[in-house]
């Protein structure tokens, strides 16, 4: 009996050890060995120690885990707990985030973070009370288009294929609005899809489109600044909760700190990696002044469009309104 109620304890014992401890499931399309990769690993060891062993993260990178949407469903179901997403899978959740990315509405890095501190605190209770908790914001950088043929003006993008997020209907039907030739694939498509000859173009911040060497299959960059993919550190409000108040802000903070790292690398290393690309073939194509206002006509043309369907109205009139007072504030011109 002594040897029966021994066993019963230590298995007791066991469970509200193993209760103690939670291993994060994190996926990202971040590339493995990649430099944001390596800072999302030291996240992960800053987690475990500063939460003295209790938190592990499992990082699943390079879209292993699948696309943004599919890693927020898994995140709904409970199969992962956490993610680095883009705009993409954000906007799965909540299309407010989308306000930050409509094209050629902002015109620096400094603009859009001006206009995300205005909006933060509103766009995270949103996110919030969707079951998701923000840690802390990045981005990708600038998306820009690369093409297997040059691309100065809308035009020229109209006469060929253009890849688009999967599952994306509202993104699709704006392209088509614009007369441009979408085609909807996963991310983690996109290289077959160019190799196949199915997607010809296709919008990246040049960081992305090296470390995963999509330019290899499409080797003209527009020189414009199409729209900054913002991105986020997101963990599910149910793996959040099993935390101590101590243990959430410490981690917080880490995950803070990597994301100032991943947008200070990412920002700091577009001119090295467009360089880095030219020296392989790469050809940037430029934009002309009044090429330039045809990209902005065209988009602003879309607005309509774009507000109350891929941007809530309410959303995209903050943004606008944040976006203003921040130029008039810093006497920034539109680019």
């Amino acid at each position: 009996m002594k040897a029966f109620v021994l066993a019963v304890l230590v298995a007791l014992g066991g469970t509200a050890a193993t209760a103690q401890t939670l291993t994060v499931k994190m996926a990202t399309l971040v590339p493995q060995g990649s430099s944001w990769h390596r800072i999302l690993q030291e996240m992960a060891e800053a987690w475990k120690t500063a939460s003295g062993g209790k938190v592990t993260v499992r990082l699943y990178p390079g879209g292993v885990a699948g696309d943004d949407p599919d890693v927020v469903r898994k995140m709904r179901l409970g199969t992962l707990n956490a993610g680095l997403l883009t705009a993409s899978g954000l906007g799965e959740i909540d299309k407010s985030v989308n306000a930050l990315g409509v094209p050629m509405m902002y015109g620096s890095y400094e603009e859009v973070y001006g206009v995300l501190d205005k909006m933060r605190p509103g766009l995270e209770a949103k996110i919030a009370a969707k079951g998701f908790v923000v840690l802390g914001w990045a981005d990708g950088g600038w998306v820009r288009f690369f093409t297997q043929k040059p691309v100065a003006r809308p035009d020229d993008l109209r006469a060929l294929k253009l890849f688009s997020w999967a599952g994306d209907t509202q993104q699709v039907e704006l392209l088509k609005a614009a007369r441009f030739n979408p085609v909807p694939l996963p991310s983690t498509e996109l290289a077959t899809g160019l190799q196949t000859g199915l997607v010809q173009a296709f919008g990246a911040p040049p960081g992305v489109a090296l470390i995963a060497q999509y330019f290899n299959r499409a080797k003209n960059m527009t020189d414009l600044d199409w729209q900054m993919l913002l991105g986020a550190i997101v963990v599910s409000k149910s793996t959040w909760d099993q935390l101590s108040p101590d243990v959430q802000a410490k981690l917080r903070t880490a995950a803070e700190t990597a994301c100032r790292r991943l947008r200070e690398e990412i920002r700091g290393g577009v001119a090295r990696d467009v360089e880095a690309m030219k020296k392989r073939g790469l050809t940037v194509v430029a934009v002309q002044p009044a090429a330039r206002r045809e990209w902005q006509q065209l988009i602003e043309g879309l607005h309509p469009r774009i507000r109350g369907g891929i941007v809530p109205a309410d959303a995209f009139d903050e943004a606008l309104r944040a976006r203003d007072a921040w130029r008039a504030a810093h006497k920034a011109g539109a680019r």
